[in-house]
């Protein structure tokens, strides 16, 4: 299946460099470029992409509130931030509004492209580091009322969805959840999309969040 893919950067030197990376790919298709985060709406509903590379520094409409227009369409595309920092507040914000990761602007050629087949695929772009160390920032700014808010949210789920829901947190794959909770792949599978469902979140960097924010990692073990 081609991955219709739709560039978003405010630099016409970087979209031209990463539209010549990536169109070189045989089941990615460059469906357009924009230089801000309003061109990206306009596009988006032009084009619909399948994913979109989204540069979080750019005026007129910056990365993250594009990110969360993107997001909040029934039709969305998944989004891939592109930053030049590992885990700085902006990129927190982004994963927090539906982004399902990230890559640094540094990603040697074939990474990028590995990012954006496994975003398509519906695959988080976080390594197990990386996730320590957002984990890690995110405790150092969240406030007392975003984890009463979790618990709350948290307390909405039955007990094997909140099982899943803790080993989504750890970065577990699906395979590595149903081996450790004794139960099938696609019966994880469903947990997963019901804890997305009842939660109101769109992918798994978000069940990841709230799971932290809500201190289960804490109390039932660390990331990773």
């Amino acid at each position: 299946m081609t991955i219709r893919l739709l560039i978003v950067d405010d630099d016409p030197l970087v979209r031209a460099g990463l539209t010549f990376m990536l169109g070189g790919a045989e089941d990615i298709e460059i469906v357009g470029e924009a230089a801000d985060g309003s061109e990206a709406a306009a596009m988006t509903e032009l084009h619909r992409p399948d994913v979109v590379l989204m540069d979080i520094r750019m005026p007129v409409m910056d990365g993250l509130a594009a990110t969360e227009v993107l997001r909040r369409r029934p039709d969305a595309p998944e989004v891939v931030v592109l930053t030049t920092f590992h885990a700085d507040e902006q990129v927190l914000r982004a994963l927090r509004a539906g982004a399902a990761g990230f890559v640094l602007k540094d990603t040697p050629p074939a990474q990028i492209v590995e990012s954006v087949r496994r975003v398509a695929a519906g695959d988080p772009v976080l390594s197990p580091a990386v996730t320590r160390q957002l984990m890690t920032h995110a405790a150092e700014v969240s406030a007392d009322p975003r984890g009463r808010s979790a618990t709350r949210r948290i307390g909405q789920l039955a007990e094997r969805e909140r099982e899943v829901a803790v080993a989504v947190g750890r970065g577990q794959s699906n395979a590595e959840i149903a081996a450790a909770l004794y139960m099938s792949v696609p019966t994880v599978k469903t947990h997963v999309s019901r804890v997305l469902a009842k939660l109101g979140l769109n992918n798994r960097v978000q069940i990841a969040l709230l799971v932290h924010d809500a201190g289960l990692l804490d109390e039932e073990g660390d990331v990773g």
